[in-house]
């Protein structure tokens, strides 16, 4: 007669404990896969005892995102805002690919957390402190997260990580367009279609594309653009 499985010890619960390990589960499967019960499990809990910490999806995800929060180093106040902003910017972008489940949710809690609040203040903080006025301190704010988040979005769901992955997908990509071409009886792609042809063919399958440097353009384009209308006004 087989031996039954040893029951697995019951873990010693935490909220904080709870939050964790529900980031963790979440970072290696996906938001959309995680459950209560899927969560009680890695725990060694039952289902019942995790509602004493945290009463609904809606509060755990709460705490999830405000643990994503939590990660994002604050802008120094020791450098001069455009570094400090740049610094939080590449630091929140490295947090988002950490935990891409979290892209899109990041501005979405109706009841943010203190780690939430705390980056929230600190960013105003250091806009009004470089001299931005409320309006212009909203604006500097909102233009940065768009385009924060709207990055990593994309960086989320375009299917290569790097650059050695883009260019082995615009290889393929130019595969695909040449045969295209044969079959519409395009004369070339580079006819048909120069400035594609030029970058996807002719650029990114030799160099690849690198998700940092790009980044890191966009974003030194906007802040100098932001120090501009703050000196103009």
């Amino acid at each position: 007669m087989a031996r039954s499985k040893p029951p697995r010890p019951r873990a010693h619960l935490s909220k904080d404990g709870v939050l964790h390990t529900a980031v963790a589960l979440a970072s290696r499967d996906g938001i959309e896969s995680l459950t209560m019960r899927k969560l009680s499990d890695e725990l060694g809990a039952g289902a019942m005892s995790l509602y004493h910490y945290v009463p609904n999806k809606e509060e755990l995800i709460d705490g999830m995102v405000d643990i994503v929060f939590g990660e994002i180093e604050l802008p120094s106040r020791n450098i001069d805002w455009k570094s400090a902003l740049r610094w939080r910017a590449i630091s929140t972008r490295h947090v988002l690919n950490r935990h891409r489940w979290a892209v899109g949710l990041m501005e979405s809690r109706v009841t943010p957390g203190p780690a939430s609040l705390r980056l929230h203040d600190a960013v105003l903080g250091c806009l009004r402190e470089a001299g931005f006025s409320i309006e212009m301190t909203i604006q500097a704010y909102s233009v940065q997260d768009a385009y924060i988040y709207g990055f990593a979005l994309q960086e989320k769901t375009t299917p290569f990580d790097d650059a050695e992955e883009s260019a082995a997908v615009a290889e393929e990509q130019t595969r695909q367009f040449a045969e295209l071409a044969e079959e519409r009886q395009f004369a070339s792609l580079a006819e048909e279609f120069p400035y594609l042809a030029e970058v996807v063919a002719g650029h990114v399958a030799k160099v690849g594309y690198d998700f940092a440097t790009s980044f890191e353009y966009g974003l030194d384009l906007i802040l100098d653009a932001l120090e501009k209308r703050r000196d103009a006004s």
